[in-house]
């Protein structure tokens, strides 16, 4: 690293890219974080807030093929699909059904069920760090049915779930009404995740993170990162404004932008997105005392400090289209199926979960040089595996192994 302004440089400052650099600051290295937009306002302010170490099944899912009339075509379907979008990435979504057979969902919940299991290793520390403990909400969690062939549909996955040592407690509908007694929709089954935790508000936890990096002396640059080029001592940096940095080494953060880094490779890479809508209801935010997810309809309602947020479902469309009015309606649709009528929202939004086809992030070495770093592609646990993401990125830096096989993230997996 001799010649260099930075040992590490990190671009994107939304939760995993603010967590990386809090990890290897609190190592003792020399940090510049990067980003053209202010520190957790891009997709990580909008997130759903569930620390949700249970999450360990994918997107991916045989039900997916059986059932794509169903996701395609259905109003009801928590699902939104841009043809045109499909039809440009087409290798993109013949590698994901490829990944919905039995045996690779299998094989892709252990693997983000090992990953899982040191999530909390990884974002404790930089919670106690940056005094954040007051932003932390632990009530458990709470995951509904409204039909028994949904329950029945999720039985592959509750055992994934239970595989991969996930507590939890089974649910009747008298039960879950018992928890939560605003909730008016239909119900059949519940599984209640023990020990599960949320965040008052997201945003928040990044820029409090961020403020404790800042004030332990690393460099805070309000730039993009357009260009960079490695050599075996290191990595050019080139920014937005014209301005040259030289880093040990380089970590592609900037979730579903990471593509638009050129000379990293993350252009190489088969990253897409899945779009995520919220709905914001300020006056509502007492009717759970939990976050709920409604697994029927494929969103969460989480009690947070700005209000009830609504977020979920999946779209894929690309990062350039608007938000779209049809999820957005189906989101307020099911929101008074499930609350009565709570008026109109007050605020909504939309973000860009980074997804690859296998549903499991990129976090390792670059194919193009060993002092770039990649950390992107954590598709919806992005708020839950950014602080193990960062404490496997700062190994990764020092030249240590990390404490357990990471080799099912390594980027060259996609040849």
């Amino acid at each position: 690293m001799q010649g260099s302004d930075f040992d590490i440089a990190i671009a994107g400052a939304g939760i995993v890219g603010v967590s990386c650099a809090l990890w290897a600051q609190m190592r003792g290295l020399k940090v510049m974080l990067a980003d053209g937009n202010a520190p957790g306002s891009g997709t990580s302010s909008g997130n759903a807030g569930t620390i949700a170490t249970y999450a360990c099944v994918p997107v991916n899912s045989p039900s997916i093929v059986s059932g794509l009339p169903f996701y395609l075509f259905s109003k009801e379907s928590p699902l939104g699909f841009d043809w045109r979008h499909a039809l440009t990435n087409m290798p993109w979504m013949i590698s994901f059904l490829r990944n919905c057979s039995k045996d690779r969902v299998r094989t892709i919940s252990d693997h983000l069920g090992d990953l899982l299991s040191h999530a909390d290793a990884g974002l404790d520390p930089l919670i106690e760090a940056a005094g954040a403990e007051d932003l932390m909400v632990s009530n458990d969690c709470l995951y509904v049915w409204s039909t028994q062939a949904g329950y029945e549909g999720a039985k592959v996955s509750n055992e994934a779930r239970r595989r991969n040592g996930v507590a939890f407690d089974l649910l009747s509908a008298d039960d879950i009404r018992g928890l939560e007694p605003a909730l008016q929709m239909p119900l059949h089954k519940g599984l209640l995740y023990k020990g599960a935790r949320h965040v008052r508000d997201p945003l928040a936890l990044t820029e409090r993170l961020h403020a404790k990096f800042v004030a332990m002396g690393g460099t805070w640059v309000q730039q993009d990162v357009t260009n960079t080029e490695a050599d075996p001592a290191g990595v050019t940096l080139n920014l937005a404004n014209g301005s040259t940095v030289r880093a040990g080494k380089f970590v592609v953060a900037a979730g579903a932008h990471s593509k638009a880094i050129k000379g990293s490779g993350a252009a190489s890479t088969p990253l897409d997105t899945e779009r995520g809508h919220h709905l914001l209801y300020k006056d509502h935010g007492h009717l759970i005392s939990r976050p709920v997810g409604w697994a029927d309809a494929g969103f969460y309602a989480v009690p947070m400090d700005p209000g009830l947020r609504v977020a979920g479902t999946v779209e894929l469309a690309g990062l350039t289209k608007p938000k779209s009015k049809g999820r957005l309606a189906y989101l307020a649709r099911k929101a008074h199926e499930m609350f009565g009528d709570i008026g109109t929202p007050d605020e909504d939004w939309l973000g860009f979960r980074p997804t690859f086809p296998d549903a499991l992030p990129a976090i390792g070495p670059s194919p193009k040089s060993a002092n770039i770093l990649y950390a992107f592609g954590h598709q919806h646990i992005g708020l839950t595996l950014a602080g193990i993401t960062g404490r496997i990125i700062a190994d990764m830096a020092e030249g240590r192994a990390p404490n357990f096989d990471v080799s099912p993230f390594d980027p060259k997996r996609f040849g």
